[in-house]
């Protein structure tokens, strides 16, 4: 009788070292994978350091039906921006870029991304870029009912570096911007009422903006 048991313990204790690996398995498939969101948080907090808050209004309107992937986009700067690098880019400076592919993985019933890349100088300099959208605002908005501001300088940009993700909520009619610093896109507008939008001339952009090194 005694042999049996020892017999049975021996039987269950090797079961048992045979399920430890299937235990850790499953708990370590149940861990979230924290590393990659780390890394990621403290490359977007490097990223932010270097960047600088910049007002600026579009210079064309810009039709989602009309926005095709690659397609020129324009702005233009409101106000002379001191770049960390030491870069100047005067009032004027028009901001270029494209319609891009969606990275924020945004849902709604209509998307397009935006993607400002270039700042060219009015001698012609061009000067790479990389741009976070972290406001957007309808043309001539009010500061209050009985004055209305000049276009790019209506709503002042109270961006910090502590800010990595902007989520604003029907920034203009029905179209929600949402935006990241880690993002290469500059910010997503999404739709999630119509399929068609559009945001007019003059629409104000709030950005954070840092000069970037250019592509090899």
């Amino acid at each position: 009788m005694k042999r049996e048991v020892l017999v049975c313990l021996s039987l269950a204790a090797v079961s048992f070292a045979l399920f430890l690996p299937q235990i850790a398995r499953a708990r370590s498939m149940d861990k979230p994978n924290t590393t990659h969101n780390v890394a990621a948080e403290i490359t977007a907090k490097s990223e932010a350091l270097k960047m600088v808050p910049v007002r600026a209004v579009l210079a064309n309107a810009i039709d989602a039906r009309d926005m095709t992937s690659g397609k020129q986009i324009r702005a233009k700067l409101s106000d002379t921006a001191h770049l960390k690098n030491g870069t100047e880019l005067p009032s004027g400076t028009a901001l270029i870029g494209t319609i891009a592919a969606d990275d924020l993985h945004a849902t709604g019933e209509s998307k397009m991304a935006l993607r400002f890349t270039k700042a060219e100088l009015k001698d012609g300099k061009v000067v790479p870029i990389k741009a976070t959208i972290v406001g957007l605002f309808p043309p001539q908005q009010l500061y209050s009912s009985d004055y209305a501001s000049g276009a790019g300088g209506q709503i002042p940009n109270t961006w910090t570096p502590a800010t990595l993700r902007i989520d604003q909520l029907g920034a203009i009619s029905g179209v929600d911007l949402h935006s990241a610093i880690a993002s290469r896109d500059s910010g997503t507008l999404v739709s999630t009422k119509k399929k068609d939008f559009k945001l007019p001339e003059g629409s104000e952009l709030a950005l954070a903006i840092a000069a970037q090194r250019p592509a090899k």
